[in-house]
């Protein structure tokens, strides 16, 4: 991913201990807040970062990580309030160190998974995803979503939400007939 002076990659941002979790950390709620709704599709697309695949990703070196996110006047309908203090409940007792060590041990994830690069999904498979999750904004995904039969020959097909991110949450009953099409066939 391409780096500049005023702005890093996520996963660069996330790599020294302690930098994102003080920011994350410092209003778990409203972390959580922004967050959700700033990754969903119901964000309009110049505050959740997906309207230029330049930025997508990009972490502003003079703001951090959340600089980037909204904080909503009133949360989408399939995410209440409730929902908000569940998960902040579990980030204030854990922290979030747990989940960005994840992108602190990549380079040994990869070692890990050495043996199978090249592998194919070779069992009946599905794509779901939103017309807005941030993963399809990446660059290269223009190209990557249309040639997956290549990487899962098994793969019977894909299916796009339209308006949407974070699909099970916002589009239940899509993604779920989604998922019963596909296991009919199987």
């Amino acid at each position: 991913m391409p780096q500049n002076a005023e702005a890093l990659f996520y996963q660069l941002y996330f790599q020294t201990p302690g930098v994102a979790e003080a920011e994350l950390e410092r209003d778990v709620r409203a972390s959580i807040r922004r967050l959700l709704y700033s990754i969903s599709g119901d964000a309009p697309r110049r505050e959740s970062g997906t309207g230029n695949p330049e930025t997508v990703g990009m972490v502003p070196r003079s703001g951090g990580f959340l600089s980037r996110t909204a904080d909503p006047s009133s949360l989408p309908p399939w995410l209440t309030e409730a929902d908000i203090d569940v998960f902040a409940a579990e980030f204030t007792r854990s922290g979030f160190r747990g989940g960005l060590n994840w992108y602190r041990n990549i380079d040994r994830n990869w070692e890990l998974l050495a043996p199978f690069a090249g592998a194919r999904v070779t069992v009946p498979a599905l794509y779901v995803a939103g017309d807005r999750d941030l993963v399809v904004a990446f660059r290269g995904m223009d190209q990557l979503i249309p040639a997956l039969k290549k990487f899962a020959p098994g793969l019977r097909r894909r299916s796009c939400s339209p308006a949407a991110a974070t699909g099970p949450a916002e589009r239940p009953r899509e993604v779920n007939a989604a998922l019963v099409d596909f296991l009919r066939t199987l």
